[in-house]
């Protein structure tokens, strides 16, 4: 599994710089400032839930984070992917399904903490 979450989280990575160039460079003039913003706010938390699906794979790996890396990605794809389709879109019922996928990064940071919490899948340097 822990392979699998960082292969995951390098794709997601790799897409969120991709959307983030896309974005910057070709959708400027193209979109409104507020259909910009929204993409952008999309590539972001990708790139962030991207990097916590790399915690999750190395939690993953010490027993614990296979909750977390699920629901990252998961949330990934719901929040920021219905995000970019309303940027690139303007089908304005999209904003009504990315609350879903931010619901999944919001629990995908408790597993992460618990799977933290409740067994040794984060080393202690003070142990």
């Amino acid at each position: 599994m822990a392979r699998t979450f960082w292969v995951i989280g390098c794709v997601f990575g790799f897409l969120g710089v991709a959307a983030g160039a896309f974005g910057a460079h070709a959708l400027r003039g193209h979109l409104s400032p507020d259909l910009l913003a929204v993409f952008e706010t999309a590539a972001r938390y990708q790139m962030y839930h991207a990097l916590a699906l790399l915690f999750a794979s190395r939690t993953a790996a010490r027993g614990g984070g296979r909750a977390a890396g699920w629901l990252f990605a998961g949330g990934i794809t719901v929040f920021s992917g219905s995000l970019y389709l309303l940027a690139l879109t303007g089908i304005r019922w999209l904003g009504a399904i990315t609350p879903i996928g931010g619901l999944a990064l919001l629990a995908g940071w408790l597993m992460l903490a618990r799977a933290g919490w409740t067994r040794d899948a984060v080393r202690d340097p003070d142990r």
